[in-house]
């Protein structure tokens, strides 16, 4: 039987094959098999508890690889900060960071939020090819502007 969860994961998957997002394919097609396995209730908690945690392990690990092989070493590090370019980039994931801790913490106390969140993200990434960080930057924003609205209102 065809539960609403399975519905809807089979329809992020045409929205991503329409799209030709193959990194939203990916990750339904693996929650799918998840699911229809059986394997989901081992497997699911553990992703919604540490999946951000993970992710962003990997996002790191992704960016250090040019350190790792040699390709930025001291030498660029040094060059670069002489660059105007270089201090916006420094500033620009600062803010990224601490815009994103407050993402996190809206996601933890606020789950509500996150269906909201996780349709738009899937949306930017299956209509603009966008890229699938967008939920905890999304919440940090988010956060950010109910914060100023609170203070307003």
């Amino acid at each position: 039987m065809l539960s609403q969860p399975i519905l809807f994961l089979l329809l992020l998957l045409i929205i991503g094959y329409l799209a030709n997002n193959k990194s939203l394919m990916i990750a339904v097609a693996f929650l799918l098999i998840v699911k229809l396995i059986g394997i989901d209730d081992k497997i699911f908690h553990s992703l919604k508890k540490n999946g951000i945690h993970w992710g962003v392990t990997v996002i790191t690990i992704a960016v250090l690889v040019p350190i790792a092989t040699g390709d930025i070493g001291f030498k660029q590090f040094f060059e670069s900060i002489r660059s105007p370019y270089a201090w916006i980039a420094l500033i620009s994931g600062i803010s990224v960071a601490l815009i994103a801790k407050y993402g996190l913490n809206l996601l933890t106390n606020d789950p509500h939020i996150t269906t909201s969140l996780v349709l738009g993200t899937i949306l930017a990434v299956a209509l603009f090819k966008g890229v699938a960080v967008g939920p905890l930057i999304g919440a940090g924003i988010a956060y950010i502007a109910m914060k100023i609205v609170k203070l307003i209102f």
